[in-house]
């Protein structure tokens, strides 16, 4: 049985997007740039949500990624700033600057390693870790809305298949979520 490669009756905004496009590219593959351009708009579409959240607790989104990777490296939520760095794909020099303005904020802390002095530790304080907890539950919130129009097994299908898509990106390259450290 063949798939149709016309856009469903009522469509959304993406389908109006491939049928300009595919006048302009004959050869244009409806379903991979129909699946393509909704993962690409849905990450934007929550990005947003994310940051205007985020903006009403006057906090950047690079603030929150870097108390997002401290927490996220378990009890006692705390790194190196080369593992932070890494971890966020940043460059160590922008990081220094991005530490020095969240210690001034009472975010973080820079203390000693306990094996090796020499060595500083970033750790997220009480009020680091109560400024990304204020920020979840509106986050998880706009998460299960955007996902409120599938039932339960429609979203553990796309889980399933998101997971195969992501899996086979991993085996070419590096994975996609980097570990905490």
């Amino acid at each position: 049985m063949e798939t149709t490669r016309e856009p469903a009756p009522g469509g959304d905004s993406i389908d109006r997007h491939i049928a300009r496009w595919r006048r302009e590219v004959p050869d244009l593959d409806p379903l991979v740039e129909g699946a393509v351009t909704r993962m690409q708009m849905l990450v934007q579409y929550l990005q947003g949500r994310k940051e205007a959240g985020l903006a009403q607790r006057r906090l950047k989104m690079w603030e929150y990624e870097i108390l997002w990777r401290l927490r996220s490296a378990g009890e006692p939520y705390r790194m190196t700033p080369t593992q932070l760095a890494e971890g966020l794909g940043t460059h160590p020099a922008t990081l220094t600057n991005r530490l020095d303005r969240l210690a001034k904020s009472g975010y973080v802390t820079r203390e000693p390693a306990p094996e090796d002095r020499r060595s500083l530790l970033v750790v997220l304080t009480g009020k680091g870790c109560d400024a990304w907890a204020s920020t979840i539950g509106e986050q998880m919130a706009t998460e299960r809305a955007l996902l409120a129009p599938l039932d339960e097994a429609e979203r553990e299908q796309l889980v399933v298949l998101l997971r195969k898509i992501a899996s086979a990106a991993e085996s070419d390259g590096p994975p996609l979520m980097p570990s905490p450290g």
